[in-house]
């Protein structure tokens, strides 16, 4: 099966709450590729890649997000995959 890219913007309490450790960590185990980083805007942006059920479930953990976070909303967009190079927190 194809690989999948998706950028994700979280919104909500997930700054300041190790939301983007998290979302590494639970990348790495799903085997899914890509980044997180902190937005001005006060949201967490993440970029994902790999098979397409590791990315929905990947989504579908950051709808809930680590215990400290309150997740608003979460707009998904369609993009291309980039090769698997693991999952980095950028600053």
């Amino acid at each position: 099966m194809a690989a999948v890219g998706r950028r994700i913007r979280i919104a909500g309490r997930v700054q300041g709450v190790f939301f983007r450790q998290w979302t590494a960590d639970m990348a790495k185990r799903l085997g899914v590729s890509g980044w997180a980083r902190n937005c001005p805007d006060g949201s967490v942006e993440v970029s994902a890649s790999g098979e397409p059920d590791a990315v929905g479930a990947l989504i579908a953990e950051l709808r809930r997000g680590p215990p400290m976070a309150e997740v608003d909303d979460v707009a998904i967009e369609e993009i291309a995959a980039e090769p698997g190079r693991g999952f980095s927190i950028r600053h």
